[in-house]
């Protein structure tokens, strides 16, 4: 059994979905967690009261993680008040379902500000926690099968994600002498408030019965999370840059 009692983790976007996941996990294994969030407050505080009843330490903060000052200040905020850190999640995204050709520059500037710079602006403001941390400090986050195939109106998500991945393996260069790990969980179809939105989106999940090899155990976000909780625990020591498909085996098959 994993246990990370007397760490604390960060879970960027931790209100709902996949980062909910994650967070509950984490707790469950004996962390104390950050719970972030940009707008849903009342799930993040269900959150937060979940992770409380198991008599964890837990922390809410609002920040955008697409703004670097947002993201500063909330490590900040960890800095001055907890002074410890040692499991970065890096899980919040946005984009929105269009065409590319209907996109604005603004469109993607959001979803590569949220979807890729956040990643930088956090391993960049947590690095001198993370450096102390008891063992390694860990570093995951989260992609999907878009940053590969393409996928309809799913295109700023898409080319957002590849972009994640390919800075994930170069933060690895820059940081992982430092006692830091880097590593990316590519999570398949996960049935979210999110992935609900994606148009064909029933037709999406539909397919998961002839494409997912694991029998009729389709995907969920506990199973994402249980990846991330292992690349966030000594057990991954020796995994660095690496990117880990958690999908059921649907993505390697036509």
């Amino acid at each position: 059994m994993i246990d990370l009692t007397n760490k604390v983790a960060l879970v960027t976007g931790s209100s709902r979905g996949i980062g909910r996941a994650c967070a509950l996990k984490l707790a469950r294994a004996g962390a104390d967690v950050i719970v972030n969030y940009v707008s849903s407050r009342g799930e993040a505080m269900i959150v937060a009261e979940s992770i409380a009843a198991m008599g964890r330490r837990v922390w809410i903060v609002k920040a955008d993680m697409g703004e670097e000052d947002d993201v500063e200040c909330m490590l900040d905020f960890v800095k001055e008040n907890i002074g410890q850190l040692d499991v970065v999640v890096s899980n919040a995204a946005t984009g929105g379902f269009r065409h590319l050709l209907a996109s604005e520059t603004k469109h993607f500037q959001a979803a590569m500000n949220v979807n890729v710079l956040s990643l930088v602006y956090l391993v960049r403001a947590a690095l001198p926690l993370l450096k102390n941390a008891a063992g390694r400090g860990k570093v995951v986050t989260i992609s999907s099968h878009g940053a590969d195939m393409a996928i309809p109106m799913y295109g700023l998500v898409g080319t957002s994600k590849a972009a994640l991945e390919a800075i994930a393996r170069h933060l690895t260069l820059e940081v992982g002498d430092a006692g830091i790990n880097v590593n990316v969980v590519k999570a398949g179809l996960v049935d979210t408030d999110s992935t609900r939105r994606i148009p064909f989106a029933d037709q999406l999940f539909a397919g998961r019965e002839e494409k997912t090899m694991v029998g009729e155990h389709f995907l969920t976000a506990d199973d994402v999370a249980d990846c991330v909780l292992f690349l966030s625990s000594p057990l991954s020591d020796l995994i660095q840059g690496e990117t880990i498909t958690v999908d059921g085996g649907a993505a390697i098959h036509v």
